[in-house]
């Protein structure tokens, strides 16, 4: 069934009478014969009775009318508002995040590139790794934060920072009166909360693996994402293990670095050939903001 069938036979029934349907659609009176004959084979039903002299709608065509007029409609309606999207002059820039933090690093760019770029309007999408990799793929994203050792291997990978490997803790946390922690100090720790395997580059959870084994199952809380995490590390449950990103520390909550484990090169991942100008500021923007950070360490 298409749309010239249901075109064919909305004129038919409005006229009953092929020939001025056909006058009206612009066509020959034997494609709209066609046409009407096609859609009742595929329908399985008799649309109208004809006769030499008179055509009447049959009731499966009565019945037929209305749906017909509906998805006429739809299509119409469908093809206006793509026509508008696509005539619109808001410019759409989607940005791949995996969690909470990334989303808390965008707001200051993200106002300045308002500002250099009035018609912008931003895409976040907040999604799993496979998931964000395969939108920056299909063009849904055009960047994505990402870990350099979690980067799409067919995209262009551009580091931002260099993140320290830190654990959180409430302020009340026995953790949190030390300046720097090793990870011995950590495996002697209490409840621990661990991310999810799918959630974190591989360095960062060969640590989280020395700091889990030995540990008894009821000294673990293992965490869908960083929001059920920090919500447990907040709240005083546990201690966790992270990248050090420029959000990482909020009120109530101590990040201090761990010795014996190198920096995390953190950025973002875009297509290669995709480099628009929104794209370009955003790039130079995020560099901005964590140098700034960077300084004020």
């Amino acid at each position: 069934m298409n749309t010239t069938q249901l075109e064919c036979f909305m004129a038919v029934s409005n006229f009953l009478n092929f020939s001025r349907a056909a006058e009206q659609l612009r066509i020959t009176q034997p494609a709209v014969s066609h046409q009407i004959n096609t859609l009742e084979d595929e329908l399985g039903v008799k649309l109208f009775y004809r006769t030499s002299k008179r055509v009447r709608l049959t009731q499966a065509g009565h019945l037929f009318s209305q749906y017909a007029r509906e998805i006429l409609s739809l299509s119409r309606m469908s093809k206006a508002r793509l026509k508008e999207g696509q005539d619109s002059s808001v410019l759409r820039f989607g940005i791949g995040c995996r969690s909470f933090l990334e989303l808390r690093l965008l707001g200051p760019v993200l106002g300045q590139l308002r500002e250099e770029f009035p018609q912008l309007m931003p895409v976040l999408r907040l999604v799993p790794f496979d998931s964000l990799e395969n939108l920056l793929e299909d063009g849904d994203v055009q960047v994505m934060f990402t870990f350099q050792e979690t980067a799409p291997k067919r995209a262009v990978y551009r580091e931002l920072s260099r993140r320290a490997v830190v654990c959180v803790c409430g302020k009340d946390h026995p953790l949190a009166a030390h300046e720097q922690l090793a990870i011995q100090q950590l495996r002697e720790g209490d409840r621990f909360a661990a991310y999810p395997p799918h959630s974190a580059p591989p360095s960062l959870l060969a640590v989280q693996g020395q700091i889990i084994t030995g540990r008894s199952t009821d000294q673990i809380c293992f965490c869908e994402g960083l929001e059920t995490l920090y919500t447990l590390v907040e709240a005083g449950f546990a201690f966790a293990v992270i990248a050090d990103l420029p959000q990482v520390a909020m009120p109530g909550i101590r990040a201090i670095p761990v010795q014996e484990f190198p920096a995390l090169s953190y950025g973002v991942s875009y297509q290669a050939g995709e480099m628009g100008p929104v794209l370009r500021r955003f790039l130079a923007r995020m560099e901005e903001f964590f140098q700034a950070g960077d300084r004020r360490v």
